[in-house]
């Protein structure tokens, strides 16, 4: 909005009044850059400058579209919306013995804390670094006190990923929502924000009425967009509808509503391929670039599975499309040509079940 107002446009006009005036009056005045009218108006030109510049600022700052994070969230704030802090990750850890509760080990830089036991040998930890930081290691736990019989230590699975705090342009997607669609009283996007707030969720689809009135379903993914372990769909049912007082109202679903939880289902994607390579280039060499394209188109869909039109169409999808495929293939260095993409033995888009996201199987060269 005020693009224009810098200092050369603001002194120019300045100039250009002066002389307009002076010619009116019948006379002329020295305007160059070294006269004495120059250093008259300059200062307040920088003034003026600086004055719309902090202006602009202010305006941005009004509303919710070009706001920064920190008035976004006084914005918000009027609704009741903060964004969702980070969150640590909950890991699975295996042991010879069965260790304390609240015994702590190391692995590089990051502490976990041993917090409840599964089975024989084998707890949950916890890491003491909130953020997604916490995800990404395994292998051989180092003891920080001394226990005796320890002999093993491996940390395993990521049983509820942990996720840093909400990016300001998710944050602002989700205060535009939550001034187009209301939740109350159960209704479906009431069940969508309360899930979206829960550790480790990352993406949801309500099933209204699914087995008959009063009954509901809830299908989700991690913040990795990965289906989530039996431990986190466990935790998510017990903070929805706990499984042994169903309808009772004890979590944050209404009384009445007997709420089932699923995690999202994988469908393996097996790719087989013919490329052409360039000069110098061979299979093994493009392999690694080829994987990561796939990745990447993979875990692009799968972030998309909660925002197919799914709430006016139940059986709404993902379509893993080979033209995207011999696309992004097509494009890495190395490639010269490719043809004869197959997937799961067929050579057509593969439609994906509602509740499905894909998951990269094998990938062949032939």
């Amino acid at each position: 909005m005020f693009e224009d107002k810098t200092f050369e446009n603001l002194i120019r006009r300045k100039i250009v009044w002066i002389q307009d005036f002076a010619k009116q009056q019948g006379f002329s005045l020295d305007t160059r850059t070294a006269s004495m009218i120059y250093f008259a108006i300059a200062g307040n030109s920088v003034e003026m400058q600086q004055a719309y510049i902090e202006l602009e600022q202010v305006l941005n700052e009004s509303f919710a579209d070009t706001q920064s994070r920190d008035f976004l969230i006084r914005r918000a704030g009027e609704r009741g919306l903060i964004p969702y802090p980070a969150t640590a990750a909950i890991r699975q850890g295996e042991f010879n013995i069965d260790v304390p509760i609240g015994a702590r080990f190391s692995l590089g830089r990051l502490n976990y804390i041993v917090i409840k036991q599964i089975s024989f040998g084998v707890f949950q930890l916890q890491c003491e670094m909130s953020g997604i930081v916490g995800n990404i290691d395994s292998g051989a736990l180092i003891p920080i006190d001394y226990i005796s019989g320890l002999e093993t230590a491996i940390l395993t699975d990521v049983l509820i990923p942990g996720d840093d705090e909400e990016p300001t342009e998710h944050f602002r997607a989700r205060y535009y929502s939550n001034l187009t669609t209301q939740a109350f009283g159960g209704n479906i996007q009431d069940y969508v924000e309360k899930t979206m707030q829960l550790d480790g969720v990352g993406g949801v689809k309500v099933y209204p009425v699914w087995n008959g009135g009063g009954t509901v379903k809830t299908v989700f993914l991690t913040k990795q967009y990965q289906k989530p372990s039996n431990i986190l769909v466990d935790a998510v049912q017990t903070q929805t509808d706990p499984i042994q007082n169903q309808g009772k109202g004890l979590g944050f679903a209404p009384i009445g509503h007997v709420v089932t939880v699923e995690g999202v289902e994988e469908t393996i994607l097996n790719i087989t391929m013919n490329l052409t390579f360039e000069a110098g280039w061979n299979w093994n060499a493009v392999e690694p670039a080829v994987l990561n394209a796939i990745d990447q188109y993979i875990l692009e869909l799968a972030s998309e599975w909660d925002k197919v039109n799914w709430r006016e169409d139940e059986n709404a999808t993902l379509v893993i499309r080979i033209s995207q495929l011999e696309t992004r293939i097509l494009m890495l260095t190395g490639v010269l040509d490719i043809d004869g993409v197959v997937v799961n033995d067929g050579t057509q888009n593969v439609i994906l079940a509602p509740n499905a996201i894909p998951v990269r199987g094998s990938v062949t060269n032939e």
